[in-house]
């Protein structure tokens, strides 16, 4: 009987030729669209300014107020719904803060903003500096410290140091201040949704224990230890009942900006 051969394996293909330089070109495209999602953001900005111009043209011009609440709304309903808010909204409406701030010092009359480019980054960096701390305790997320930045960002477009142009005197309003007590107003509303959480669900040995280890990490970032605050907050997110902090953030900033801006004027 004839031996049966046994065909050749087929020849392996050649392995693809690799040319990405060690590039994660997803990563890169991600990267790309931030700007032009920004500049969408600016024109929003701009439209809204001539809307809001036909629409009461003998009060001061929110326009670009409306864009930025929206932006948080926005913001707050994703964190709502997936617990995380996404870096195609926050990061472009802190570059478009910035881009904002730059039109006014090149004297665009895009809105009725009086901040350039460096008060915008005066108000992204109160944003950050007043939620880091929080976040390295785990108590908030990357995605709303971003969050509060890009309000920042417009804030400090919009306000800069005098207040913006038109009839109502708003020259008491600096960047800086708007953007503390919004985030204050934020952080009342956090506390008034986190007690809700609590009576609801009843769950008061383990609150008490975790408002220690709250205490603890704050002890410890205090002392110079902020790295072993920030493992062990990550370690305690695993078990604790999850907040959108986005949301109370942006009921904070929406409620300041009524309070504190005359309608009429």
């Amino acid at each position: 009987m004839p031996e049966l051969l046994t065909p050749p394996a087929p020849a392996a293909a050649p392995a693809a030729h690799d040319d990405s330089l060690g590039i994660d070109r997803e990563f890169v495209l991600h990267l790309a669209r931030m700007p032009a999602l920004a500049l969408v953001w600016v024109a929003a900005g701009a439209a809204a300014h001539q809307l809001w111009a036909l629409a009461f043209p003998t009060t001061t011009n929110y326009g670009p107020l409306a864009v930025i609440c929206a932006g948080m709304i926005l913001a707050a309903f994703i964190d709502g719904w997936a617990l995380k808010v996404p870096n195609w909204v926050t990061m472009p409406l802190v570059l478009s803060g910035w881009m904002l701030g730059l039109l006014h010092d090149l004297n665009v009359p895009v809105d009725a903003g009086t901040g350039g480019f460096q008060m915008s980054l005066l108000g992204t960096a109160v944003g950050l500096g007043l939620l880091l701390p929080i976040l390295l305790i785990g108590g908030v997320g990357a995605g709303d410290v971003k969050m509060q930045m890009g309000f920042g960002a417009w804030v400090g477009a919009y306000f800069g140091a005098t207040g913006p142009a038109g009839p109502a005197d708003l020259t008491h309003l600096h960047t800086a201040g708007v953007v503390f007590w919004a985030f204050a107003f934020g952080a009342i509303a956090g506390g008034a949704f986190g007690l809700v959480m609590i009576l609801m669900r009843r769950k008061w040995g383990a609150n008490v224990h975790m408002v220690r280890e709250i205490f603890t990490d704050l002890q410890l970032i205090a002392s110079g230890s902020p790295g072993v605050a920030s493992d062990r907050a990550q370690e305690r997110r695993k078990i604790w009942d999850k907040l959108p902090y986005g949301i109370p953030l942006c009921v904070g900033f929406l409620l300041y900006l009524a309070w504190v801006l005359p309608l009429g004027g």
